[in-house]
């Protein structure tokens, strides 16, 4: 389950961030593809690794599931999207889970800022 793939990967990465990619379909997110946090500082900040973004993308042209959204973790935070976060937000529509003391917050980075979701989509 995606949630479970989310929390794994935050424990395992643990006290850095945790990060990667949701995919699915428009209405059903399957999968939480984890990535290598490429930021120097990955202890307060995420970067998902390129390449894993452009796997991603790539097989979402290819006919495969389509990028959704992303997640990351807060080791010392809130399942809430940080100044930082909202500092880089896109507004693009774009889903994001937040875990953060064994709780996942999900968002829509929306165009005005992040809007909270109770969850985004049903889940795999």
């Amino acid at each position: 389950m995606v949630i479970d793939q989310i929390h794994h990967h935050a424990t395992r990465a643990h006290p850095h961030e945790c990060c990667g990619v949701l995919t699915g379909t428009a209405n059903h997110i399957t999968t939480a593809i984890p990535a290598r946090n490429v930021h120097p500082q990955p202890s307060t900040h995420f970067e998902i690794d390129p390449q894993t973004l452009i796997d991603a993308h790539r097989a979402a042209r290819g006919g495969g599931p389509q990028v959704l959204g992303y997640y990351h973790s807060h080791p010392a935070g809130e399942p809430r999207p940080s100044a930082t976060d909202q500092a880089m937000a896109a507004g693009d529509g774009a889903i994001w889970a937040i875990v953060a003391g064994g709780a996942i917050g999900w968002w829509c980075d929306a165009p005005g800022g992040f809007v909270a979701l109770s969850y985004p989509r049903t889940l795999a």
